[in-house]
């Protein structure tokens, strides 16, 4: 029992023992531990303060910065608000100078009207003494004397307007033809182009003479096919070595010449071949007139187009007017109109444009119904062209008014390039007829004693009768002959109209 007691003495002692240690190591280690916790902190607080001070001096220094440049700021504007003022004040003395010299020139005026009022007042008192002495000495009465008056004073006008209006003509007209000749002739030296002249005939070379039978076939079996399928017209004579094929659609001609041409080399000519062969032929004509279309867009420098309006295009390759080639007319004439639209400042695109498609309506006139410029200015509206490129194809005849300047620059283009010496020819019946239309044109007009149509029908000179047509009379005789010639007459180029007023003065010796 006291071994028990003195056992558990001794543990109760450790116990204690180990308490007190483990209470004094807490607290030691407790201690350091706020000791290490305040040593931190402490650092904490130093480095923050130590960042205060630092960002504290950033914004000090940036907080400058500002009003530095501020004050930068409002100095360069004072500047500028100094020499705005400056310059004001020296606008405002200009100003009142301007005004000083209006008022002096005003003050002049008012001293010169004072001045020319007193010479009036003294003109209408000469003026009525003058009257009552005309009067007396001619004993005629006011209303007499004035209706004398007026009647020398209208002659002298007509003749003083007569000769401005020659005058300023021959002025316009210099200076006009100069001009009008440096653009014309710039642009055909740039534009120059050969043309092909087409007619309504097709000759196809044979390899012998038997083979006109091979074509006229057993009692015209195969010519009656052919022209069936082809809708062209064979014509088999004695030339040698040759037929002539005969149409006025001059696509579907030169369409019937290939089938023709290929039937020949191939050998086989019966019904059913040749209908095979002109459809081949037919999509063929359609890729070359595709392809005469882009090769005419791409000459004359314009971007794509529809392809509508590219294939009627091409048709003009096999149209003629005047025995020009229509395309290689209308390549010319995009040209033309762009280097004189270029010259004038002009649209050069919707000139060039304009001038390419002005006769495209000749590709389809013997289709439809209405001229040439209306179908081809409907046509090109329907894929998508502008309307001022449609003016420009409609008015380029004068059948619907000009809304541009481009529209005029075409049409002068197109007869420039139709008056070229050796684009076009024109049979005899025609050209008298022209002629003599010219000629009666002008002798429809009073007082016209003689007309003559000169220079292949340029120029029209007209003799009158002095006594019935004075100087001015002539002048305003002229411009009226040259309106009619041009809304009643088409021809390519232009045509001058001279009017001749001669007096003769006859004297008789006895």
């Amino acid at each position: 029992m006291d071994t028990f007691l003195i056992i558990l003495l001794i543990v109760v002692a450790d116990v204690v023992l180990v308490a007190g240690l483990v209470y004094f190591i807490t607290q030691f280690l407790y201690k350091r531990y706020q000791a290490e916790q305040q040593a931190r902190a402490d650092n904490v607080i130093q480095l923050a303060k130590e960042k205060a001070k630092t960002v504290e001096l950033e914004a000090r220094d940036a907080a400058m910065k500002k009003v530095q440049d501020a004050e930068g700021e409002i100095k360069e504007m004072r500047r500028e608000l100094t020499k705005e003022n400056e310059r004001l004040q020296k606008r405002q003395d200009e100003m009142d100078k301007k005004l000083d010299r209006l008022e002096q020139r005003e003050q002049s005026l008012n001293r010169r009207q004072s001045a020319v009022d007193r010479k009036a007042n003294d003109i209408e008192k000469l003026y009525e003494q003058q009257l009552e002495e005309l009067n007396r000495v001619a004993g005629m009465t006011n209303e007499e004397a004035k209706a004398q008056l007026l009647t020398e004073v209208e002659k002298e006008s007509r003749e003083d307007m007569a000769r401005i209006v020659r005058q300023i003509e021959a002025e316009a007209r210099a200076e006009g033809e100069n001009r009008a000749r440096e653009i014309i002739a710039d642009s055909i030296q740039r534009v120059a182009s050969d043309h092909v002249a087409e007619v309504t005939t097709s000759v196809v070379d044979l390899p012998n003479e038997e083979m006109k039978g091979r074509i006229v076939g057993r009692n015209g079996r195969n010519i009656r096919a052919f022209e069936q399928v082809t809708g062209v017209d064979v014509i088999v004579d004695d030339t040698p070595e040759s037929v002539t094929i005969s149409c006025f659609d001059a696509v579907r001609r030169e369409t019937a010449r290939r089938t023709l041409e290929k039937l020949i080399k191939d050998g086989r000519i019966h019904p059913a071949y040749i209908e095979k062969i002109f459809n081949q032929e037919t999509q063929e004509m359609q890729k070359v007139l595709k392809e005469a279309g882009e090769e005419a867009i791409f000459e004359a420098g314009i971007p794509a187009l529809h392809p509508e309006i590219v294939k009627k295009l091409g048709r003009l390759k096999y149209r003629t007017s005047y025995g020009q080639n229509q395309l290689a007319h209308a390549v010319e004439t995009a040209k033309l109109a762009a280097v004189i639209a270029q010259e004038l400042g002009a649209d050069v695109e919707a000139a060039r444009l304009g001038g390419l498609l002005h006769d495209i309506g000749k590709a389809m006139d013997h289709n439809i119904e209405g001229t040439h410029a209306q179908i081809g200015a409907e046509f090109v509206m329907r894929h998508g062209v502008s309307k001022k490129v449609a003016n420009i194809i409609g008015s380029h005849h004068h059948e619907i008014d000009q809304d541009s300047v481009e529209a005029i620059i075409a049409e002068a283009a197109d007869a420039i390039s139709g008056a070229r010496p050796g684009a076009r020819r024109e049979d005899l019946e025609n050209y008298i007829k022209r002629l003599r239309a010219l000629e009666d044109i002008a002798n429809a007009f009073p007082g016209v004693e003689q007309t003559y149509a000169i220079q292949a029908g340029r120029e029209v000179r007209i003799i009158v009768r002095p006594e019935q047509i004075d100087d001015y009379a002539a002048s305003k005789m002229a411009k009226e002959i040259a309106q009619q010639i041009e809304d009643t007459m088409q021809y390519p180029g232009q045509i001058t109209v001279t009017v001749i007023r001669e007096t003769r003065a006859v004297g008789t010796a006895k």
